[in-house]
């Protein structure tokens, strides 16, 4: 039986997973993101993902990674099984943290993002373009299958942001089962009303509207993709994915050689629309059901109740785990056995 949709039997070259980590003001904003215990601590987030992928476990971090009100698992964990299952060696990007993991990272020497109801919220757009495009050209000869992934909470807001900047009407998912849908477009519409941006207005400019209403790992991801020649990537990751790949889009770099992977949990999110973003913008989006409503774990099945969903590439990280023969069940109980020796 298939747990990723569509079928592949394509077999990746050297993959590499990455992952790229950010903050932004926009996740200070109280209820518009679940990805840690309160706003502030949201802060904390990306390095404690990241630490957990890498090592399995917090280092610097004080408090575990984990979705209120139920502590739902962060999607790390399925990340980490993915890359155990697989071997496949993995990178994180520092791109604009307040808090940096006890791992190795690359440092892009972006400042976190600041709240999108400013004017400009990504400064220095171009130098952290430029060096995540050279960032892309070091490793094009390491990989030929590179998959991307994302640590940023509150990146579902300034998605949003971007997309209609960019002319994509669409609704975002969110790491909560209760989608502040209403909170989010407030904050958008005032982001955009605060730069003088419109529907669609910077349709021709998605770099300028990343500097008002988007995030430095977006520009982060554009400028690696940008430094990649004939490398085959796979955006990991729900919504946020699909801006990011508005802007390749509309930076008028080649697309042929872009996917997306996600989880079930987004796809069938009803609250967001990410089929129709996928068909707007023309992309091939793979799906992947880690089966968790099979688990033992009382946190697991907050995934298939719509907490957390997606994040830190997990959906691409299943792919990988697919493309290199893993099964649904052996992926869930690696990630079940990953959860036990966080709580233990």
């Amino acid at each position: 039986m298939e747990w990723v949709v569509p079928k592949s039997t394509h077999a990746p070259e050297k993959p590499l997973f990455l992952c790229v980590l950010s903050n932004t003001e926009t996740a200070h904003i109280p209820n518009i993101s679940a990805a840690g215990k309160t706003a502030s601590l949201t802060d904390y987030t990306p390095a404690g993902d990241a630490e957990i992928v890498e090592t399995g476990s917090i280092i610097s971090v004080p408090i575990m990674p984990m979705t209120p009100p139920y502590d739902t698992p962060t999607p790390a964990v399925i990340t980490r099984a993915a890359l155990n299952l697989t071997g496949v060696p993995s990178m994180f990007v520092n791109a604009g943290l307040r808090v940096v993991p006890d791992i190795p990272v690359v440092d892009l020497g972006a400042k976190p993002g600041e709240d999108i109801r400013k004017p400009v919220v990504v400064h220095e757009i171009a130098d952290v373009f430029e060096r995540a495009l050279k960032l892309g050209r070091e490793i094009q000869d390491k990989t030929g299958f590179l998959v991307i992934g994302e640590s940023i909470p509150g990146g579902t807001t300034t998605a949003m942001a971007v997309l209609n900047a960019l002319g994509y009407d669409g609704n975002v998912s969110s790491s909560s089962s209760l989608n502040p849908l209403e909170l989010k477009e407030q904050v958008v519409r005032e982001g955009m009303a605060a730069s003088d941006i419109t529907f669609g207005s910077l349709r021709g400019d998605p770099m300028h509207a990343i500097a008002c209403l988007g995030d430095p790992m977006m520009v982060s991801v554009a400028g690696i993709v940008a430094g990649m020649k004939d490398t085959e990537i796979v955006l990991a990751g729900g919504t946020q994915m699909a801006a990011v790949f508005a802007i390749i889009k509309h930076l008028g770099l080649a697309t042929d050689n872009i996917s997306v992977a996600t989880t079930i949990y987004v796809a069938d999110d009803a609250t967001a629309n990410f089929k129709g973003l996928m068909d707007a913008l023309g992309i091939t989006a793979y799906v992947a059901d880690p089966g968790f409503e099979k688990s033992h774990l009382s946190g697991l099945h907050r995934y298939k109740a719509g907490d957390v969903k997606e994040g830190v590439g997990a959906g691409g990280a299943m792919y990988l785990a697919y493309l290199h023969g893993v099964s649904q069940e052996k992926l869930r109980l690696e990630v079940e056995r990953i959860c036990k020796e966080l709580c233990g």
